[in-house]
């Protein structure tokens, strides 16, 4: 994988979750303490953008650093259940923390060896 690659993905991982939150650059970019711009380079993977920096912007994203390399595996593939846990994690990460022990605790009795089909 070449550097330039690295750059795109991670950037385009960056705009992803930005747009999960229905934020703008703009919005990204006061939360994580830049300037708008420089999240557009970020974006565009035209910035080789710091490991501190990263750091920033994964907290102003409310993500680990890990969920910003996401896509730089991008040969590997889902199992159908894998897929489904990835679409509940998209979903419950823009939820308020309530409903997301709520969704913790459905599941836990959903998968308990008590329940039964």
């Amino acid at each position: 994988m070449m550097q330039k690659d690295v750059l795109q993905l991670v950037g385009h991982r960056v705009r992803d979750l930005r747009k999960e939150r229905g934020w703008s650059q703009e919005v990204l970019g006061e939360k994580g303490g830049f300037h708008y711009s420089y999240i557009g380079q970020i974006e565009r993977g035209e910035k080789n953008v710091s490991l501190l920096n990263l750091v920033k912007i994964a907290d102003a994203l409310d993500v680990s650093v890990t969920q910003l390399f996401a896509y730089l595996d991008d040969e590997e593939k889902y199992t159908e259940s894998e897929a489904d846990l990835q679409e509940i994690v998209r979903t419950l990460r823009t939820k308020k923390p309530h409903q997301v022990r709520m969704a913790r605790n459905v599941v836990r009795e959903l998968v308990s060896d008590s329940y039964e089909v």
